[in-house]
């Protein structure tokens, strides 16, 4: 799965002026973050990481996992309308796990109380890797979903404009032509309006929902500036201010500082760390509004690993979609071997089995964020020392993915340029709009390809482990 630029990695020079324009253009396209050094402060940036250069992906997967995108939209909406399902998949893990139990008790509360929003917007992110299984033919298989804060579609709308530069200025033009466009921060801004729109108030404002430490903010900037350029009006706020400042009218309208809020675009919450005792309440209060929350909590349930291994089993997915045989066959086909390790029997034997041969399989907990999963002789060890607790149910287990390593630079600031071998992952972007029953938007909006090199198990371009790349399609 070679892409034409085995001579360029053989000439050091040209490596080294490519690297130099690299930097250039991608701090002229924006493709920036904040320092570790000041990650609240624009006064001091640098460019994002990324590669020299594109990565060769197979056109017949790329358009796969595009072709199938629509249907997850379709999937994760109808996982978080089926409240028997949810409380039925999650149900030993909100025994053991208490992030997903403090999120299953604020939806049950919401659900006990009666839902206030009628409008649902659904921004995720579906992750795959390239399989070169027993016979070395490459397979699309999903990683997982991001059903809440999916990141980086902003800088990646930016990104391939970088490649296509370096492209020409290493003489490669007609490469640089080939080249996708992209610009996922548009289609996801397209569906933040969309459910602005429906929720019918033009006064009301977008509030995205923050993080403390915010060096990802040209990301959102990307998409804030799209709604910006359609009249709608931003805010940005955090957990501690929604405490402080939130407040809930008669018809349940959710109020910030004196304006009526619409749309709580979440980019914070995903995380145990990024809730105390405030802002577990600050929650519940968004949750019980008529805001658009994306995602509402019972979305970000249906993002969870159990609910990911649940789906796997036979006639899951044909329960969730009924009447949509094709669907099913298109979302099975990109499912990796995932595993239960719920107590009892079938648990006992699967915890055996990867104890036994631990290289095979990925050790998953229901967390979302990157740099959480565990590999080889770390799943040896904690599942040794769980396997006899029901806390192994907190985990769930995956097939390893293998896929065909490739050369190429990782470009970081402050880093030596040192060549790679190096394997990517592709995520496409989704946003879906439901009105009631009736679904308004489905769509795959765009795509983000990261890359990172073999020796990181884990992690994602936040977790500083992996860079924004660009497909070359071969």
């Amino acid at each position: 799965m070679a892409a034409p630029w085995e001579d360029v990695l053989r000439d050091e020079t040209a490596v080294q002026d490519a690297a130099r324009v690299a930097v250039d253009a991608a701090l002229l396209a924006g493709v920036l973050m904040r320092t570790e050094g000041e990650p609240n402060a624009s006064d001091v940036v640098n460019y994002a990481p990324f590669t020299l250069l594109p990565s060769a992906v197979p056109r017949a997967l790329f358009e796969q996992a595009y072709a199938v995108q629509q249907d997850f939209n379709l999937l994760v909406d109808a996982i978080s309308q089926n409240k028997e399902f949810l409380e039925r998949t999650l149900a030993s893990t909100i025994k053991v796990d208490d992030f997903i139990a403090r999120l299953f008790r604020i939806y049950m509360q919401v659900l006990e109380e009666g839902l206030a929003q009628s409008v649902f917007l659904g921004i995720n992110r579906s992750d795959y890797m390239f399989d070169c299984g027993v016979d070395g033919t490459p397979a699309l298989k999903q990683i997982e979903i991001n059903t809440i804060a999916a990141s980086f579609g902003g800088l990646t709308s930016r990104t391939a404009a970088v490649h296509g530069q370096v492209l020409k200025v290493l003489g490669k033009s007609k490469e640089a032509s080939r080249l996708l466009p992209n610009n996922p921060s548009k289609g996801l801004a397209l569906g933040i309006a969309k459910a602005w729109e429906l929720y019918g108030s033009p006064s009301a404002v977008v509030m995205f929902l923050v993080e403390e430490v915010q060096r990802n903010i040209f990301d959102q900037r990307c998409v804030e500036n799209e709604l910006w350029n359609r009249n709608i009006r931003v805010i940005r706020r955090r957990f501690r201010d929604v405490f402080e400042k939130g407040s809930l009218d008669d018809a349940r309208r959710l109020y910030m500082d004196g304006q009526e809020v619409a749309v709580v675009y979440y980019r914070e919450g995903y995380v145990p760390k990024n809730y105390d005792q405030q802002n577990w309440e600050a929650r519940l209060l968004l949750e019980r509004s008529r805001a658009v929350k994306c995602p509402d909590i019972a979305t970000q349930l249906a993002g969870t690993k159990k609910v990911q291994q649940e789906l796997s089993q036979p006639g899951t997915l044909e329960r969730l979609l009924p009447g949509r045989a094709e669907a099913v066959a298109r979302i099975r086909a990109t499912f990796a071997g995932l595993y239960s390790l719920d107590v009892g029997e079938e648990g006992d034997k699967i915890a055996a089995m990867a104890i036994t041969d631990p290289d095979r399989f990925v050790l998953k907990p229901q967390r979302e964020g990157g740099g959480n999963n565990l590999y080889g002789e770390e799943l040896r060890q904690v599942l040794e020392k769980i396997r006899d607790s029901p806390e192994r149910t907190s985990y769930i287990l995956m097939d390893k993915i293998k896929p065909q390593p490739a050369m190429n630079y990782l470009l970081r600031a402050h880093s030596p340029l040192q060549v790679s071998e190096c394997i990517s992952e592709l995520g496409i972007f989704g946003v879906y709009v439901r009105q009631g029953k009736e679904m308004v938007m489905n769509e795959a909006t765009g795509h983000l390809l990261r890359t990172k090199a073999i020796e990181h198990a884990d992690g994602g371009v936040a977790a500083g482990v992996a860079v924004l790349d660009t497909p070359y399609l071969v």
